[in-house]
């Protein structure tokens, strides 16, 4: 307690005495009680935490299934290799029936019909042959008709004398 002496406020005249009277210092305010401030960054940062649980436990669930799966597989391979090893295992062929002997009979089929070959150049590809030796001529209208083998072989026989 502060005891406050001011003469002007607190002197009283009581007949011939000046008495003093001793002030207690009223409280200015009352304690104040701070307000709690929802920021953004702490229920930012809340939701991320919760959102970083769900992502490692998605991960870590993701994680068991391949991990279980790879087992399944495995335990398939293994058992899959089990029941080969059990047909593979070398076994007798069976006698040949001698009672019963193997006769071969005619086919039904047609025999196939023999084709002569065909020795002349197809159209497309005479051109493209022209145009590899006449790359030097302007237009298709001077392109050379190049000779079907009857033709060759007529002036092979030609030039030898012999027809």
């Amino acid at each position: 307690m502060k005891i406050h002496f001011n003469a002007l406020e607190n002197i009283y005249k009581w007949g011939s005495s000046l008495v003093f009277q001793c002030l207690i210092k009223p409280p200015v305010k009352k304690n104040t009680i701070p307000i709690y401030l929802k920021l953004h960054n702490d229920i930012r940062a809340v939701e991320r935490a919760r959102f970083a649980h769900q992502v490692a436990e998605k991960r870590r669930l993701i994680k068991q299934y391949k991990m279980e799966r790879e087992r399944q597989q495995k335990l398939e391979e293994q058992e899959e290799i089990k029941r080969l090893r059990k047909e593979l295992i070398p076994k007798a062929q069976l006698m040949p029936y001698f009672d019963r002997p193997f006769v071969p009979r005619r086919s039904e089929k047609q025999p196939t019909v023999p084709r002569e070959p065909k020795f002349c150049i197809p159209r497309h590809k005479t051109i493209r042959c022209c145009r590899m030796s006449c790359n030097d001529m302007s237009g298709p209208s001077q392109l050379q008709h190049l000779p079907s083998s009857v033709e060759k072989t007529e002036a092979l026989y030609k030039n030898r004398g012999l027809q």
